[in-house]
């Protein structure tokens, strides 16, 4: 018997001060909060076989999807569909861009946190098959 997952998503998203923290691994799906500081990015990226959720719980940042730059704030949702080159970035000088994302299928290891961009560029991981239960 599979128990899934339950939570308050927008304290934890709120609370969450790591660059990259994966909360649940499902087979099909995978939950991660990301925070990024004042000016920091995602770095561009493409994921050939994965589609990507975002919801935007704080603070203030844009979405690049091919080229075309979605603005952001609490309560924003954006689809970045596979295949698509994208970027998140954190538009403000002072406050924290705090967000919740979805990958379908998962994209990291679960159970994985990266408390800097520096650590989760250093850490070349990758989804490895396990989920949660």
């Amino acid at each position: 018997m599979k128990k899934g997952f339950a939570t308050n998503i927008e304290k934890d998203t709120v609370e969450n001060t790591d660059f990259r923290r994966v909360l649940y691994t499902g087979k099909f799906s995978q939950l991660v909060l990301m925070c990024l500081k004042p000016g920091e990015e995602i770095g561009e990226e493409v994921h050939d076989d994965v589609d990507q959720f975002f919801r935007f719980e704080e603070g203030e940042g844009a979405v690049v999807i091919d080229g075309v730059k979605h603005v952001v704030k609490d309560g924003s949702a954006v689809v970045v569909p596979s295949g698509a080159n994208h970027n998140v970035l954190n538009t403000s000088k002072t406050a924290n861009l705090k967000l919740y994302t979805i990958y379908s299928p998962p994209e990291h290891r679960d159970g994985v946190v990266h408390k800097t961009r520096e650590e989760a560029m250093a850490d070349d991981e990758h989804f490895d098959g396990k989920t949660t239960e």
